[in-house]
């Protein structure tokens, strides 16, 4: 796969095919027996679940039954309070019983082992400036993508069952997640046959360090995370949905910027986390309900959705200042830095002769508006003298 193929692959949602096959590949690739039993479940909360639950005995396996239960009585008292349909059980427990006892977990196995004799291999083969030229085309690219979607669930994961789950996801591969250091050695690999020959010992020894890598390749173009045991895999399926603004942050104004099949799901504003009901208030937004919200961010948030400029319009704002570059307007807000804006005029005429109305974010330190239209150009006020606005 190129680059641009693993960024699909880091970003895809639906099921994909070949999981099991795939797992079990990896394993062969680590030198270990295919597991028994290869599990599917739908999303890394269902998969950190039945991680923490394979891992306790049997007080700790009884006490996540219970708390299982209580969170769907609560989701399901709360669906049907908003209409919703009811989502299903996070883990079959029952299918978890008749597994038998997992053994331990081979995540070192399976992919801290071959990942270091790879890189070990790359890194002997290339030299200090040829791997970083290598991850910079490659992985580096998609590594702050794939960072912000791991670091987003598994705070989710934190705040849907506390630190257990979140730890829970340390013993866990990261299937398309792992894309960025994937790519780097399949770029390095580049599409190889299994009987290439290569040149010398160090060629030999990058060669077999890519081809041990070839099923976890496989298990992150069709799945999400995965948890290896000896004689069990827990692998769950990629999201149904994704949603990203322009800069590759989680975000969406109408449902869950992120979610699984099983219902699981995380909802931002551009990058923010937000509450599941906060895309819904933004259509019933007013100054006052700006106002009252006591988390500065959310209130942010509110006030870019709403639009500043309407938000003077309707929130009866007084200017503070104006001159013959624009007027300066400033919004004092609670527990929180104030949003100090000018508003000018493009002087350049539209086609039909009318004129924009523009408004500038500048600092809360601004008293006049030459001042802040300067200060958007990067010079004092003293030193700003246009030659001819635009």
């Amino acid at each position: 796969m190129e680059t641009l193929t693993w960024e699909r692959a880091l970003l895809a949602t639906g099921p994909g095919d070949g999981v099991e096959e795939a797992v079990r590949q990896a394993y062969r690739e680590a030198g270990l027996g295919e597991p028994a039993h290869v599990i599917t479940l739908p999303s890394p909360a269902a998969g950190a679940l039945a991680a923490a639950w394979l891992g306790g005995d049997d007080r700790r396996r009884k006490e996540l039954e219970e708390a299982e239960a209580h969170r769907r009585r609560h989701a399901a008292a709360a669906l049907r309070t908003a209409g919703g349909a009811e989502a299903g059980p996070l883990v079959p427990f029952d299918v978890l019983r008749g597994l038998g006892e997992p053994g331990r977990v081979v995540r070192e196995a399976v992919r801290t082992t071959p990942w270091e004799r790879a890189r070990r291999a790359a890194y002997a083969e290339l030299g200090p400036t040829g791997w970083a030229a290598l991850w910079d085309e490659t992985g580096g690219r998609l590594w702050p993508q794939a960072d912000r979607l791991i670091t987003a669930i598994r705070r989710g994961l934190a705040e849907l069952g506390g630190e257990e789950l979140r730890v829970a996801t340390l013993d866990a591969v990261l299937g398309q997640h792992d894309a960025p250091w994937l790519a780097a050695f399949d770029k390095l690999d580049g599409g190889a046959e299994e009987s290439a020959e290569p040149d010398g010992e160090a060629g030999l020894d990058v060669l077999r360090g890519l081809r041990g890598l070839r099923g976890l390749r496989r298990v992150a173009g069709c799945a999400g995370w995965w948890w290896p045991y000896e004689r069990v895999a827990i692998v769950t399926e990629r999201p149904v949905e994704l949603h990203l603004d322009d800069l590759g942050r989680l975000h969406r104004a109408d449902g869950p910027a992120l979610a699984y099949a099983d219902g699981f799901a995380l909802h931002a504003w551009h990058g923010m986390p937000v509450p599941a009901d906060f895309g819904t208030s933004m259509r019933r937004l007013t100054p006052e309900r700006i106002r009252a919200e006591e988390n500065a961010e959310l209130r942010r948030a509110m006030l870019e959705h709403f639009g500043i400029d309407r938000y003077l319009a309707e929130s009866g704002a007084q200017p503070l200042q104006r001159d013959e570059t624009g007027v300066l307007w400033r919004i004092d807000l609670p527990d929180d830095e104030p949003i100090t804006m000018v508003e000018v005029v493009n002087s350049t005429p539209e086609p039909d002769g009318s004129r924009r109305t523009y408004f500038l974010r500048v600092p809360p330190w601004v008293r006049r508006a030459r001042e802040g239209v300067a200060w958007t150009f990067g010079v004092e006020e003293k030193d700003y003298r246009p030659e001819r606005e635009t």
